[in-house]
């Protein structure tokens, strides 16, 4: 199975601190957990909520593997190739992207610019996600806030030419 995951520099798990090896290497678990033990990565609609400073790899989930609602846990998983695309630049355009989905709400509701100005005031492409999602719920309730982050998933791997 193809899926997604963030690395710190030299392949760094960001929460785990594990060394992913080389590309095409297995990296095994014996156990798998959610959020406790095991390959941990993203589909594409779970992106927008995993977003990273780092470097972003496709990689191949095996064995064991359970889905949960915003990740997947697999007893094994290599590294397919680093998503080239993923970028300073690409980053800064999907942080626009989100701040221009907000400001667009805005301009029919008003009772949203403070919030669609924020998104735009944020450095950061994970912020700007959850921001613009949120200005999306208070426009439109929880399914707003469930359609934009669709929305920022679709935006991602258009723009990122990511395998579903």
């Amino acid at each position: 199975m193809i899926a997604y995951k963030f690395l710190r520099p030299g392949r760094i798990g960001p929460f785990s601190g594990t060394q992913w090896p080389a590309p095409g290497v297995w990296l095994e678990s014996e156990a798998v957990a959610v959020c406790a033990t095991g390959v941990h990565a993203c589909r594409i609609g779970d992106l927008p909520f995993w977003l990273g400073l780092g470097d972003l790899w496709e990689i191949e989930l095996d064995g064991q593997i359970e889905e949960d609602a915003r990740k997947l846990v697999a007893s094994c998983g290599r590294l397919v190739r680093r998503v080239e695309e993923w970028s300073p630049a690409s980053a800064d355009a999907f942080r626009a992207a989100c701040a221009a989905e907000a400001l667009r709400r805005a301009q029919l509701n008003p009772d949203l610019a403070g919030i669609a100005r924020d998104v735009g005031l944020t450095g950061s492409p994970s912020m700007a996600a959850f921001m613009g999602a949120r200005t999306a719920e208070l426009d439109e309730g929880p399914s707003g806030y469930e359609a934009e982050r669709i929305r920022q998933a679709e935006w991602l791997a258009g723009a990122l030419h990511l395998k579903h």
